[in-house]
Order: C-alpha cells, then sequence, then structure tokens
C-alpha cells in the first residue's frame, strides 16, 4: 500500500510540475528566418503575394502529392484564400489568406489550422542594390493549453526548418 501511495505521490508531483512549469513559458511564439535573393523586390513579390505561385515553392506541399488545394477570392493580393487538406502530418489541414499587401515590400496573412489554432505570418521584403532580403516571419498565441506550451519550445526548429527549405525554394525559382 505504501508504494503505491509513493507512487501516485510521484505522478501527482509531476503533474504540478508539467502544468505548473508550462505556465512559466511564454504563450506567444514568434520564428522568422531571412535569404537574399540575387533579384530585385519586384521579382520576387509575384511569388509572394499569390497562394496560388506560393505553390511553386512551398516547403510542405511537395510532402504530400495528395494534398487536396482550393483557391478562392483574388488570384493575388488581399482576400486571396487557400484552404488545404491532407492526411499527412507535416502538413494537415487548414486555410490562409492574404490580409496585407503592399508591392515589393510585404505580404501579410492569417492562418487557421482548425483545433490546431490561428497564426499569422508576414514576409518582408528590403531590396539593395538588385538584391532582396526576403524574411519570412510566424507569430502565434498558445494560449493557456500545457501541452501546446511545452510545444512551443520547439516551434523555431520545426518551423524554422520548414521556412529554411521554402526560403531556398522561393530562391532557386525566382533566381532560375
Amino acid at each position: 500500500m505504501r508504494i503505491i501511495k509513493w507512487i501516485l505521490g510521484i505522478v501527482v508531483v509531476l503533474g504540478v510540475i508539467f502544468i505548473g512549469g508550462a505556465f512559466l513559458l511564454p504563450k506567444d511564439v514568434s520564428v522568422a528566418r531571412s535569404v537574399e535573393i540575387n533579384a530585385p523586390a519586384s521579382d520576387v513579390f509575384p511569388y509572394l503575394n499569390s497562394l496560388k505561385a506560393g505553390a511553386e515553392w512551398s516547403p510542405w506541399l511537395g510532402k504530400d502529392p495528395e494534398v487536396q488545394l482550393a483557391y478562392s477570392g483574388p488570384d493575388e493580393g488581399v482576400g486571396a484564400k487557400l484552404d488545404w487538406a491532407s492526411e499527412h502530418p507535416q502538413v494537415g489541414t487548414g486555410s490562409q489568406s492574404i490580409t496585407a499587401s503592399e508591392a515589393d515590400k510585404l505580404v501579410s496573412t492569417a492562418m487557421d489550422f482548425g483545433e490546431m489554432g490561428t497564426a499569422t505570418a508576414d514576409f518582408q521584403m528590403v531590396e539593395t542594390g538588385g538584391k532582396t532580403t526576403v524574411t519570412w516571419g510566424f507569430q502565434t498565441d498558445l494560449g493557456g493549453n500545457p501541452v501546446a506550451r511545452w510545444m512551443g519550445l520547439m516551434m523555431d526548429t520545426w518551423v524554422g526548418t520548414d521556412y529554411e527549405v521554402g526560403l531556398s525554394n522561393l530562391k532557386t525559382l525566382v533566381e532560375g
């Protein structure tokens, strides 16, 4: 009986540490990656301002050739929307829409991953000497879910790695 109480006590203590520790972690997560592309911003912007063009360099769509894509709204700029559905765990199901667009400077999007939550992303472009630095940023609020907050510790690695692949794909596409 003592062993059962001792084990139960350890489980309770570990549970309190896990849940309590989660609330010491940040609820807001940001990730950003950059690449320099040997082209003017006017050559880069069309690939960022169109979700259809974005499919050409997306780091996720290549992971599942069976992914279902549905576009709505305008072909580019504010209001353009993409809905996707995939059984692949790294692709999942969700939607993305362009919420702001400033030619050759900025494209912002809102994303909805269903039960996984929402996020925003943006592409900032800075042109210098005919080269464009593109910074792809991601922001999300993990809320009060303790599991999500612990997972937030890995977001920079998970999302950042995919962003690096996507930006490399974009660079190759634009410079090619």
